[in-house]
C-alpha cells in the first residue's frame, strides 16, 4: 500500500488548485442546516460521479469504485454554515449573514480533492462520499443517515471525518483512541415565581434572584458531582427576565448545554441537574420547569482505525498528537459503533495562542488546510485497509 499511498498524494497534488477554487466558492455561498440543497449539488458536481443517492433530505451519499470486493469507507464532510456575520474581510468573504466559521467548507473541498485522486490512481475498496447535512443543528444529519440504513445498503463498514482544529499546531493531527469529543444535552429551564413591585421585595418570589444562583449552582455538577478525570462542562448560554428596572417579573428562562466524556456519566449527570435546578428554585419559593433536549453521544474513536492512521499519517509527513480531546461535540459520534465504526482526525491550523475560535466571525483557514485535510482523509482511507480493518 505504500506505493498506493504515494501515487494517491501525487495525484492529490494535482487536484487541489481545483478544490482551492471549489473551497471558495462554497464558503462565499453559504446554507443553512436543513437547507443545503444547492451545496450538495454544487460539491456532487466537483467529483464527477453522478448525483448519488439523496439521504437526509439534503444529502447525498457518491459511491466511487474501488478494484476488490468487500466493504466500502465512507468519508464524511459536513455541508451546513452558522449564523454569522463574516468579519475575515477575504475577497471571497459571505455576505448573506451565514458563514461558514467552523471550516466545513474546507472539509467539503477536500473531501472533493481525495475522492477525484482516488479516481484517477484506483483504490482498492469503494468510496463513499458522505455529503452530510445538519450538523451544526437537530435534527442531526448524521443520525438521519445512520438510521435510513443507506450506509449498510452500500455496505459500508468505516466512516472517516477530519476537521480543521485552531487549538493544535500547524502540521499537527490528532488521531487519538477512545473518547475525543463531549456527549451534549441542551436544557431549557424556566423558573416560576411571584412577580411584583421591585420596592416591595418581601411580597414578591423573585425568579431572576433564583435564576442568578441557579447558574452559580450548576457549575458545581461539574466541579462536585463528577469525575474530575473524565470530567463535564456545564453552560448556560442564555438568559431571559423582565422588562423593566422596577419590575419584579413572573418568570425567568435559561438555556443551556450539558457535555461529558464519559457515557456512563450520562444519565447520572442529567438526574443531578434536575436536583440542582429542582432545589434551588424551591429554596427561593419558586418551581422550576426542566425540559431537556437529547444531542449528539460521546464520540468515541476505534482504536484500531487510530493506531493504522497514525502510521499513515506519519508516512505523509504529518506530526502526530494522540492526546488532544475536546470539549466540542459532533454529530460524526453517531456513527461510532452503529453499525460502522468511525474514526475522527483533528487537523491543526497554525499558533494555538492567537488563532481565532471555531465558530468566530473571523476564523478563516488558510487554503492550504484543503490539502491538510484531504491528506488525513487518505490515511484514514488506508487505516481501514490495515489488519483490524477489513482482513
Amino acid at each position: 500500500m505504500t506505493d498506493l499511498a504515494a501515487r494517491w498524494r501525487a495525484a492529490l497534488a494535482d487536484e487541489l488548485p481545483d478544490a482551492v477554487e471549489l473551497r471558495h466558492r462554497l464558503h462565499a455561498d453559504p446554507r443553512a442546516s436543513g437547507d443545503e440543497e444547492d451545496t450538495a449539488r454544487v460539491a456532487a458536481a466537483a467529483l464527477g460521479a453522478g448525483e448519488g443517492m439523496r439521504v437526509a433530505k439534503t444529502g447525498r451519499l457518491v459511491e466511487l469504485p474501488g478494484e476488490h470486493a468487500g466493504p466500502a469507507v465512507a468519508l464524511r464532510a459536513e455541508m451546513d454554515a452558522l449564523p454569522i456575520v463574516e468579519r475575515t474581510g477575504a475577497a471571497w468573504a459571505s455576505d448573506s449573514g451565514l458563514m461558514h466559521a467552523c471550516g466545513h467548507d474546507v472539509h467539503l473541498a477536500a473531501l472533493v480533492a481525495v475522492c477525484r485522486a482516488a479516481r484517477r490512481v484506483g483504490v482498492p475498496r469503494r468510496l463513499v462520499a458522505v455529503l452530510q447535512p445538519r450538523e451544526e443543528t437537530a435534527p442531526s444529519g448524521a443520525l438521519d443517515i445512520v438510521e435510513s440504513g443507506a450506509l449498510e445498503e452500500l455496505g459500508v463498514d468505516t466512516v472517516i471525518g477530519a476537521h480543521v482544529q485552531p487549538r493544535l499546531a500547524h502540521n499537527v493531527v490528532s488521531a487519538a483512541p477512545g473518547p475525543v469529543n463531549a456527549s451534549t444535552d441542551e436544557f431549557e429551564i424556566v423558573l416560576h415565581g411571584q412577580g411584583g413591585h421591585a420596592g416591595y421585595p418581601h411580597l414578591v418570589r423573585d425568579p431572576v434572584l433564583a435564576l442568578s444562583q441557579l447558574v452559580v449552582s450548576l457549575q458545581q455538577l461539574a466541579s462536585r458531582r463528577i469525575d474530575p478525570v473524565h470530567g463535564a462542562v456545564c453552560t448556560v448560554g442564555r438568559i431571559h427576565a423582565g422588562t423593566a428596572a422596577n419590575v419584579v417579573p413572573n418568570t425567568a428562562t435559561a438555556l443551556g448545554s450539558l457535555r461529558l466524556m464519559r457515557a456512563t456519566d450520562r444519565v447520572h449527570a442529567l438526574e443531578v441537574l434536575a436536583e440542582i435546578v429542582h432545589s434551588t428554585a424551591r429554596a427561593y419559593g419558586c418551581t422550576a420547569d426542566l425540559q431537556i433536549s437529547p444531542c449528539e453521544p460521546v464520540l468515541v474513536n476505534d482504536p484500531a482505525l487510530a493506531a493504522a492512521a497514525q502510521t499513515w499519517l506519519l508516512d505523509g509527513g504529518a506530526d502526530v498528537d494522540v492526546d488532544f480531546r475536546s470539549f466540542g461535540a459532533d454529530d460524526f459520534a453517531h456513527y461510532c459503533g452503529t453499525g460502522t465504526r468511525g474514526l475522527m482526525l483533528f487537523v491543526g491550523l497554525g499558533d494555538t495562542a492567537g488563532a481565532p475560535s471555531l465558530h468566530d466571525e473571523v476564523f478563516l483557514p488558510e487554503d492550504a488546510a484543503v490539502g491538510q485535510v484531504a491528506r488525513a482523509l487518505m490515511a484514514g482511507y488506508l487505516a481501514a485497509l490495515q489488519p483490524g480493518g477489513y482482513e
